[in-house]
């Protein structure tokens, strides 16, 4: 029987009661140097010591501009209104991702380019519901929080062309996995997470550090006027999350009366 940690944050969840808001997988795009690990930018005379290029950093010690990737070849393609395949989702996000969208935007940590939220097959249109030969269509939807914009691009599969994008305001989709991560890891490391590790601890009689311990699930939070406290009045402009966090093969511990403001990367307290 599953128990629920509530000793130090308050009332009971529970477990059937947590809704499970989407969890969109990331697929990565090339950062700029040291903010991606993995980009070395290196080759075959391109100059500088090892630790230069494994920190994605120019010999003189500069870091290297971000790159944005060309769209890769086709894979594997579905069919028809088949389930977008791997190669087509990684395909779309790249091509979705425009050097223009990449260096004006800002994902869930404050790094360059936009926070992937999701792709999923577009509807026909209705003069193609009878053609056996209409293009597949993904719309990729992405989170800006330089200017707190969801942005979605409709990318034609066969083409290889977006053919439309929405920008829009005041519009908080479900929370992505990468998002529900950063929320996690800001409540850690704020005072009022003091209650969520102290739950932890209490549970399993090891330190809680960071959100790869936990199994998350979460929920946008929208401002109600007088219902919150003044750090969270922005929210439903801002990208503000609640977390329901369970410890691994654990308990469920309550956090339901704390939110955290990912644009503006502070935590608040209901009630």
């Amino acid at each position: 029987m599953r128990r629920t940690v509530h000793r130090h944050l308050g009332k009971a969840v529970a477990g059937a009661a947590i809704a499970v808001a989407g969890t969109a997988v990331m697929i990565g795009i090339t950062l700029p140097g040291s903010a991606g690990a993995d980009d070395t930018g290196g080759g075959k005379g391109g100059g500088g010591t090892a630790e230069q290029v494994a920190q994605g950093q120019a010999p003189d010690g500069a870091v290297r501009p971000g790159v944005v990737e060309q769209a890769p070849a086709q894979g594997e393609k579905g069919t028809g209104r088949d389930p977008l395949t791997d190669d087509e989702m990684k395909r779309v996000e790249r091509i979705a991702v425009s050097r223009q969208l990449f260096d004006s935007s800002e994902n869930v940590e404050g790094a360059r380019g936009p926070q992937r939220l999701g792709i999923d097959l577009t509807e026909p249109e209705t003069s193609e519901l009878d053609d056996p030969d209409a293009p597949r269509r993904a719309d990729v939807s992405f989170y800006d929080y330089k200017d707190d914009t969801l942005v979605t691009r409709t990318v034609n599969l066969d083409t290889g062309k977006v053919e439309h994008t929405g920008v829009q305001h005041d519009v908080q989709p479900p929370i992505s996995r990468a998002e529900m991560t950063e929320a996690a890891d800001l409540l850690i490391a704020d005072p009022l997470g003091a209650g969520l590790k102290a739950d932890y601890k209490d549970a399993t009689g090891k330190a809680l550090s960071s959100s790869g311990q936990l199994v998350l699930n979460s929920m946008v939070y929208r401002a109600t006027p007088g219902a919150q406290p003044v750090v969270l009045d922005a929210c439903g402009v801002h990208r503000c999350v609640r977390l329901f966090p369970k410890v691994k093969n654990g308990p469920w511990i309550d956090s339901r009366d704390l939110v955290i403001d990912l644009s503006a990367r502070k935590v608040g307290r209901l009630g």
